[in-house]
């Protein structure tokens, strides 16, 4: 859903056990947006808005990275299953407020990021990862220029066979990956909508096509 007044905190994936508990798959750093009682939004996959509902507990099961969760009016597995895919919010205004050098992920999307050294717009930013250290996916500026046709293959002979043409794969915009550390990201103007950082020698060459590994943040951000 796209929607600026919620921010999505997990997907329930499935029942848990035989009492109406549901397994949530977590897009929140913050337990306790699971493990706390209170009121919740649950959207299901066939509603365009989410409907509050009441969270009465959960508790994180370690070794499958998902939460158990308990919710009012839920009380068999057959009403649990019924909930598949649905996907819990809560309210924007309920985000956790951050300390200094923390950033919500949903505040650092679509920031232009320059080079400090030089003043030249690198790109925007179009996703945030965790691995480890926090990561900045930058589309950039100035895309590379696309590789040349291929020439023309000549017609079949009678001792030759016409090869099947490659299928042709959507071109994807070039993007880098930018540690977003103190040291690398000095500068991040949320009013301006800019981030300046001080590439260390070769990273803006580095993997132009990574496909990096993947709400909210609590390792120095939330989104």
């Amino acid at each position: 859903m796209a929607n600026d007044n919620w921010i999505e905190i997990g997907t329930i994936v499935a029942p848990q056990g035989l009492k109406g508990e549901l397994r949530v798959y977590p897009n929140s750093d913050f337990p306790e947006r699971f493990e706390q009682r209170g009121q919740r939004w649950l959207q299901r996959p066939s509603e365009s808005e989410p409907q509050p509902i009441e969270l009465l507990g959960g508790r994180f099961i370690p070794g499958k990275g998902i939460y158990a969760v308990k919710l009012a009016g839920v009380e068999t597995r057959d009403q649990a299953e019924a909930l598949r895919d649905s996907r819990l919010y809560v309210p924007m205004s309920d985000r956790p407020k951050l300390g200094e050098d923390q950033y919500h992920v949903l505040d650092l999307i679509d920031l232009e990021v320059f080079n400090q050294l030089t003043g030249e717009l690198i790109g925007v930013v179009v996703d945030v990862y965790s691995a480890g250290n926090d990561l900045l996916e930058v589309q950039l500026h100035k895309q590379p220029e696309p590789a040349p046709p291929k020439p023309e293959v000549a017609p079949p002979t009678r001792t030759s066979k016409q090869r099947k043409p490659k299928r042709q794969v959507p071109h994807k915009p070039a993007t880098i990956l930018i540690p977003f550390v103190k040291a690398i990201a000095p500068v991040v103007d949320l009013n301006s909508r800019r981030i300046e950082i001080t590439p260390p020698p070769g990273l803006l060459e580095l993997n132009e096509n990574s496909s990096p590994i993947t709400e909210e943040k609590n390792d120095g951000m939330d989104a």
